[in-house]
């Protein structure tokens, strides 16, 4: 794949915010840690504290920064290129989790972070140019055609069966439940993420697209999708191992979000079939590099949080086919 200009910049920008939502993993654990021995009441379990906790602030600026780096970069780059590019942020939080947080990494576990990685590259060298896009009008009509929209409605129809039945009752032993709101959630905030920063290019090149109230709706349901992300995923870290809960999310984010441009911006059309094979096998090399990840977890506890703090949970190879194709 030749880079331009553009795709150069959103590139930078990518391995930039995964840098920082790495990082941004680990400082907000340790606050959510912090809170969680102050309060007696968890995160996970519904607790808020952590508001109060300048360290899990510390996190979330630091997150901020690398979602503005992130959101700059899809205004550039298309999320094909861009979401892979994830990857770095679980060799960043995993390590740091390693010397940091007492969360052993061990051999296996380091080969699934290089897998990710080598899985991740090879999407990236395959991904598709984007077509130029002139307007916010013209993203607002991929949108609304029927196939996103009933990619849109199967995904608002799971998440709402997992908030109100799953959750409650299987939130805290299956770490799919957690992250897989957050992705599915995150799916559909890339896409308007991206609607956005394009019109925000386009305005500041001249062409004012803050006028449309297309512009305006795509702003609401980024809020809100990433209101909800931020929610469950303080849950997911509070609950489970961050060198787990960190690839899962982004196999499962990377492979719905892909799946959701390829349906609304069309990025496979025009693709040899030789490209599209080489993206799904980067897909199977990331996933098997979580596999190795989560089968060499280590749950060994601190004495302070030892039988609360990280409870067992399964991981099934079927459930995570089942969510990422289910649409």
């Amino acid at each position: 794949m030749g880079f331009s200009q553009d795709n150069l910049k959103g590139f930078v920008l990518a391995l930039s915010s995964s840098a920082f939502i790495g990082a941004s993993f680990i400082i907000k654990k340790k606050g959510l840690r912090r809170a969680a021995a102050a309060s007696g009441v968890r995160a996970g379990v519904g607790g808020f504290s952590y508001l109060l906790e300048p360290l899990w602030w510390l996190g979330m600026i630091t997150m901020i920064v690398g979602e503005v780096a992130n959101f700059v970069a899809y205004a550039f780059a298309p999320a094909v290129l861009v979401t892979p590019l994830g990857a770095l942020s679980i060799i960043v939080s995993a390590v740091l989790a390693h010397f940091i947080l007492n969360e052993k990494l061990h051999q296996l576990g380091i080969l699934g972070c290089v897998m990710c990685i080598a899985g991740s590259i090879v999407i990236v060298i395959h991904a598709p140019q984007e077509r130029p896009i002139t307007s916010v009008q013209e993203i607002w009509s991929m949108a609304i055609q029927p196939a996103f929209l009933l990619y849109v409605g199967s995904v608002v129809v799971l998440v709402f069966i997992m908030i109100v039945h799953f959750a409650p009752q299987c939130g805290h032993s299956n770490v799919l439940v957690f992250t897989g709101i957050c992705s599915f959630m995150g799916s559909l905030s890339v896409m308007s993420v991206k609607a956005v920063g394009t019109a925000l290019k386009l305005t500041f090149e001249g062409n004012n697209q803050l006028l449309y109230p297309e512009t305006w709706f795509f702003v609401l349901i980024v809020a809100t999708c990433v209101i909800t992300q931020m929610n469950y995923l303080n849950k997911a870290l509070d609950t489970f191992n961050t060198a787990v809960v960190s690839p899962i999310y982004y196999v499962m984010f990377t492979s719905l979000t892909i799946l959701a441009s390829v349906i609304m911006f069309k990025d496979w059309d025009g693709q040899n079939v030789g490209s599209i094979i080489s993206e799904i096998c980067g897909f199977i090399v990331v996933l098997s590099g979580t596999i190795l990840l989560h089968t060499t977890r280590d749950f060994e506890r601190s004495s302070s949080f030892r039988g609360a703090m990280f409870r067992p949970f399964l991981f099934d190879f079927h459930q995570i086919i089942l969510i990422n194709f289910v649409l």
